[in-house]
């Protein structure tokens, strides 16, 4: 099984635009190389719905992947937060997802899950803080 590293100010980040966000949901874009998270993007929530959906907004995805053809981090996946629900991929994120092996990141009180979009759908993957 694949174990994921984020660092410590990565994960410190993902939580407080959660918090930042509630009610409506965060999203962004995960970003380092292979299987460490380095850094996170945060993205505008274009969703209509924000307070239970959530779309990446396009241009900052254009953006993140413009910037590593440059040579900066690779776009590893995507994140985004549950504010009233459960660390876990919903029916929503199931049917919406591309099924491209992008790391996902779902945040939902104070809990970080990551979960592979794979062909057969999402898999949960261990994960590790790096040390300060």
């Amino acid at each position: 099984m694949v174990t994921l590293s984020i660092r410590p100010d990565a994960m410190s980040a993902l939580l407080s635009e959660a918090s930042t966000a509630h009610p409506r949901e965060c999203c962004g874009i995960l970003l380092g190389e292979g299987t460490r998270i380095t850094a996170i993007q945060p993205a505008a929530n274009v969703h209509p719905v924000a307070h239970t959906h959530f779309e990446i907004d396009p241009q900052a995805l254009v953006d993140a992947h413009r910037a590593a053809r440059d040579g900066g981090p690779q776009v590893l996946g995507y994140y985004h937060s549950h504010p009233n629900g459960l660390a876990r991929p919903s029916v929503t994120d199931e049917a919406q997802a591309a099924h491209d092996g992008a790391v996902w990141a779902i945040i939902a009180q104070d809990d970080v899950t990551f979960w592979r979009d794979g062909e057969e759908g999402f898999t949960e993957l261990s994960y590790a803080v790096e040390e300060r």
